[in-house]
């Protein structure tokens, strides 16, 4: 159930700054009692410019809908675990103004033609990069006025607004090419959950340094990135990965949801404005399918996205990659999936940063430089 709480005049002096959810942490920031907002701790600057009186508003990413208005007290010492995704430690105490259900939020649709970051189709999914990161603050306030006055006008509708399937949904509607024909099929993306066996514990430490390597290279490269929210966690070098800098923490909604979710379960992207210009999946394990399923499920939503992906593996497993990527499943498709991404292994990647390091050369390389490092098991352009 939605809660309004009271209707606010707001000060002619305030602020109004986006603070990005998804799903889960906008109902566990519910449950916490909605008093406190956490960010991650490269925002902490950007925190430190936030006055009381501001206001928060609340965006639910992977729905497309703002959801809740929060007036800012102050910095919190508040240390609890309130979220699973990260411990974003950067907290604000907030008095909440308006608090929606998803279905009843105010979509971003509404907004069209009203605000200066959505003012016709070309600002679509991209909002002049407003969504990128939590605590961005809107350059116009009567952008924030107008959200928050829709926000309370939505609270006190008896019924929900247009019916939207709830964010993080079990089955998705994507339109296919059957014949000449355009149909409807239901599919899942499952959430990404990192299961791994006592035998495997050693993994996750490889894991996390393969993840924080390309992670910080990328932004030595001067690209923003993106870090699947499973992986944000991790630690490497007594840093939390989710709180490395560079990170974006919304992907511009340029597709369908069942490829967006495809996209954003992806463990590393690498950013430049709104391109993706290298997706990276890692596997440490000896158990490659989670990855190979992903990298497959994306293809099959979008047989011809011009992504470079790569599927970073340990050198051992470079004939186990090859087995599996030739299964049936997998080679029996229009796009097979081995003329679609490279191997990548461990060895070959560490040596090349250590290198591009030692010649501080980081800034002026070109993403391109992974494809020399790379074994495309079939040529991209080799026929079926």
């Amino acid at each position: 159930m939605f809660q309004f709480l009271k209707i606010l005049e707001p000060e002619k002096h305030a602020n109004y700054w986006l603070s990005l959810f998804t799903s889960a942490t906008w109902q566990e920031f519910l449950a916490a009692g909605g008093t406190i907002s956490g960010f991650p701790q490269s925002r902490h600057e950007i925190a430190k410019q936030v006055q009381a009186d501001d206001i928060l508003l609340c965006y639910l990413a992977s729905a497309m809908r703002w959801v809740g208005a929060l007036q800012v007290i102050g910095p919190s010492q508040d240390t609890r675990p309130i979220w699973r995704e990260a411990d974003f430690p950067v907290r604000l105490e907030v008095s909440p103004l308006v608090t929606l259900e998803p279905e009843q939020g105010l979509p971003m649709d509404n907004l069209e033609g009203k605000v200066t970051f959505y003012t016709g189709p070309k600002d679509a999914g991209k909002f002049k990069k407003l969504l990128r990161s939590s605590l961005s603050r809107l350059q116009q306030p009567e952008d924030g006025r107008l959200i928050l006055k829709l926000l309370q006008e939505a609270a006190q509708n008896t019924g929900p607004l247009e019916s939207v399937e709830p964010a993080r949904k079990p089955l998705l509607r994507v339109k296919i090419r059957a014949g000449k024909k355009t149909v409807e099929e239901l599919v899942s993306i499952p959430e990404a959950v990192e299961t791994v066996s006592p035998d495997e514990a050693g993994s996750g430490v490889r894991q996390a340094e393969i993840l924080y390597q390309l992670l910080t290279l990328g932004a030595e490269m001067g690209l923003e990135l993106w870090l699947a929210r499973h992986e944000r966690t991790r630690t490497w070098n007594n840093r939390v990965l989710g709180q490395l800098p560079g990170l974006v923490e919304a992907l511009p909604p340029q597709f369908n949801e069942a490829t967006q979710r495809a996209i954003e379960s992806l463990d590393v992207l690498w950013l430049k404005g709104d391109s993706i210009v290298a997706a990276f999946e890692v596997e440490s394990t000896p158990s490659l399918h989670a990855g190979l399923l992903r990298l497959n499920d994306l293809l099959a939503l979008r047989p011809s996205l011009d992504i470079k992906l790569y599927l970073v593996a340990p050198d051992e497993r470079r004939y186990r990659v090859e087995q599996e990527i030739r299964r049936p499943t997998f080679q029996l498709r229009s796009k097979p999936l081995a003329t679609a991404f490279g191997f990548l292994p461990f060895s070959r990647l560490l040596e090349k940063i250590k290198g591009i390091r030692k010649l501080g050369i980081a800034a002026s390389l070109n993403p391109q430089f992974l494809e020399a490092l790379t074994e495309y098991f079939t040529r991209p352009d080799a026929e079926d």
